[in-house]
C-alpha cells in the first residue's frame, strides 16, 4: 500500500497543496513551522479520522476558512482508492471514497492504514491512561473499522448515563429517590457495548505483545535481563481486573478471554456494586473508558521510572509492533515518520531507519536533512515559503 497523490486545501497553514509520492522513502525537508509535518498530519487523518497532534477538529481548519478537505490516492494491489473527507466547524464532517458519498465519515476506515510515529508519542509512555486508549482505538479502527461505530455508541451511552447520574444523585441529596429504572436501560446498553470494546482491546494487546516484545529488542539490544525473557512488557489492565483470566506473568491470556456475553455480564455486576459511589460522584467508575495498558521494562512500569532514552524505545517498539501487525494482517501500511531521527541516538536512529528501509512506503519530515539515515534519504521534497518543490 502507498499513497500516490495528496492534495489538501485550507488544512492547517495550506491554502493549497498536492503532492505526488512514488513508492519508497520520501523526505519532507523545511525549517520549523513550514508545514511539513502539517502534510503528514493530512495523511494520518485520512487513515484513523483523528489527528497525532490535537484532540478536536478545529485546529486543523485554516484560519478563516470555512471548511478543509483533504484528498489521497492510495494504490494496494494495483488498485487505486480515492479518499477524502470534507472537515466544516460546527458541522458533521462528510467523506467520499472514489468521489461517491458515504454515509458516514468513519465508513472510509480501512481505504489507507498508517502507522505514524512522532515526538507526541512520549505522551503513551509517560501521560495519562487516555493516551494509551487513545493509542489502542486507533489501531483497531484500522484493523476493524466497524469498532469505530461501536467506541462511537460507547461513548453516546457513557455522556447520557453521565447526565443520569447527575441528576437522580442531585435528588436523591435533595431528600427524592430519583427515577433509576432508566438508569438501568443504559447500563445494559454501557454494558453491551463496553464488552465489545473490552474484548477487542485485550485481543489487541495480545497480539501486539510479541511484536512489541521483538521490536525492543531490535531497537535496543543492549538491555537483555536474560536470555529467556524480553525486558519490555505490555498489559491491559481492566476496571473489572480481578474478575479476568490471566496467565502466570498477570498478563490476560487470549485463549482464555470470556466471551462478549461474559465480559457484558461482569460489567453490570461491577456497575451494580458501584452505583452509590457513581449517583454520589455523578460520573461511571466502571467500564472500558476507565482502562489502562501497562508498560513496564524489567518489570519496572516504564512511567516514572523509564528514562528518556528508554521512554523513546518503548514508544516507537509499540508503533513498529502495529506496523508489523496490521501488515500481518495483509495489507502493509504506509511509515510516517514525524520528526522523530532528531531526538533518537546513533544505535537507535541506525536500527529505525533498517527496519524503516524495507516498508513498501515510509514519508518523513525533518528540520535537517543531516538528521535523516543515509539509505532513508530517497525522494526529497523542500518545503519552505507556501511551498512544497520536489528536489530529488
Amino acid at each position: 500500500m502507498y499513497v500516490q497523490h495528496l492534495s489538501v486545501a485550507d488544512f492547517r497553514s495550506w491554502p493549497r497543496a498536492d503532492v505526488a509520492f512514488e513508492p519508497g522513502a520520501s523526505v519532507f525537508v523545511g525549517s520549523n513551522g513550514q508545514g511539513k509535518t502539517n502534510l503528514l498530519e493530512a495523511i494520518g487523518y485520512l487513515a484513523t479520522l483523528s489527528s497525532h497532534r490535537v484532540a478536536s477538529d478545529g485546529p486543523l481548519i485554516r484560519a478563516g476558512a470555512n471548511q478543509a478537505v483533504v484528498q489521497a490516492a492510495v494504490v494496494q494491489g494495483g488498485r487505486q482508492l480515492v479518499i477524502e473527507v470534507v472537515l466544516t466547524p460546527g458541522k458533521a464532517n462528510k467523506a467520499k471514497l472514489n468521489r461517491s458519498p458515504v454515509p458516514r465519515p468513519r465508513d472510509i476506515l480501512g481505504g489507507l492504514r498508517t502507522v505514524l510515529f512522532a515526538p507526541e508519542d512520549l505522551a503513551i509512555v509517560r501521560g495519562d491512561p487516555s493516551e494509551r486508549r487513545r493509542f489502542l482505538d486507533e489501531v483497531l479502527v484500522q484493523r476493524t473499522p466497524r469498532l469505530a461505530g461501536v467506541r462511537a455508541d460507547y461513548d453516546r451511552v457513557l455522556k447520557q448515563r453521565a447526565a443520569l447520574l447527575k441528576s437522580a444523585g442531585a435528588a436523591r441529596r435533595s431528600g427524592g429517590s430519583g427515577d433509576l429504572r432508566t438508569l438501568d436501560v443504559w447500563d445494559g446498553h454501557l454494558a453491551d457495548h463496553g464488552a465489545v470494546l473490552l474484548a477487542a482491546r485485550m485481543e489487541l494487546v495480545d497480539a501486539l505483545r510479541p511484536y512489541a516484545e521483538e521490536a525492543y529488542s531490535r531497537i535496543a539490544p543492549e538491555v537483555r535481563p536474560n536470555a529467556t525473557a524480553s525486558p519490555f512488557g505490555l498489559r491491559y489492565v481492566s476496571s473489572i481486573d480481578g474478575a479476568l483470566p490471566r496467565d502466570e506473568g498477570g498478563a490476560s491470556d487470549a485463549s482464555n478471554i470470556p466471551d462478549v456475553t461474559v465480559l457484558s455480564a461482569m460489567l453490570l455486576s461491577e456497575l451494580a456494586r458501584v452505583r452509590p459511589q457513581e449517583l454520589e460522584r455523578g460520573v461511571t467508575l466502571i467500564g472500558p473508558h476507565r482502562d489502562d495498558l501497562d508498560l513496564s521494562l524489567n518489570d519496572l512500569p516504564l512511567r516514572g521510572y523509564a528514562s528518556h532514552g528508554e521512554g523513546w524505545s518503548a514508544a516507537l517498539a509499540l508503533r513498529l509492533a502495529c506496523f508489523d501487525l496490521l501488515s500481518s494482517d495483509g495489507a502493509e501500511p504506509v511509515l510516517i515518520l514525524d520528526d522523530v531521527f532528531a531526538e533518537l541516538d546513533t544505535a537507535r536512529r541506525d536500527q529505525l531507519a533498517s527496519i524503516a528501509a524495507k516498508a513498501e512506503q515510509v514519508l518523513i519530515s525533518s528540520a535537517v536533512v543531516g538528521d535523516v539515515p543515509a539509505q532513508l534519504v530517497g525522494a526529497r521534497y523542500d518545503v519552505a515559503d507556501g511551498e512544497v518543490r520536489r528536489v530529488r
